[in-house]
């Protein structure tokens, strides 16, 4: 029976050190090879975190690695180049429709969202609470367009 071994990393830049190595070591698989693999399944979500899940056969020690979608909110966020949203109403970014609609299409099956429409408002509510415009709007006015059907043409609705 495989074992599996779920952690968050820091894109391109996991070690063999702790969470993993000392995860890892029990299970008799070489964690210096499973760090590398890492890293490179890793490498353009740098500067991110991104859920990893790591399953190995206790009998032949290989191993297979299985790379998460970094949160909505990382991936807003390293579209805008910011570090961090805001803590007051100060909007710090803007971003257009077209990016958020990829950015759901990314998630979009890891969303609880029953269509594309749905998932971009779940984006949407991710930039509330970065303080992130959409088109110069407001979060929630841009929700209220995408419900009035502004949007159908970008969003393929």
């Amino acid at each position: 029976m495989a074992e599996s071994v779920d952690f968050l990393v820091e894109g391109g830049a996991a070690t063999a050190g702790p969470p993993i190595g000392p995860s890892l070591a029990p299970m008799g698989v070489n964690a210096a090879l499973v760090v590398k693999e890492i890293n490179e399944k890793t490498a353009d979500f740098k500067g991110m975190k991104v859920p990893v899940k790591v399953t190995v056969d206790p009998t032949t020690k290989k191993f297979e690695i299985t790379i998460g979608m970094p949160p909505t909110t990382a991936l807003i966020k390293k579209e805008l180049g910011i570090e961090k949203g805001t803590k007051d109403k100060t909007p710090v970014g803007d971003i257009s429709m077209e990016r958020l609609v990829e950015i759901a299409k990314k998630k979009r099956d890891s969303m609880l969202a029953s269509n594309l429409k749905n998932a971009v408002k779940e984006a949407i509510g991710a930039c509330q609470s970065l303080g992130v415009n959409i088109e110069g709007k407001r979060p929630r006015e841009a929700i209220k367009e995408i419900n009035e059907g502004r949007y159908d043409s970008v969003i393929g609705s």
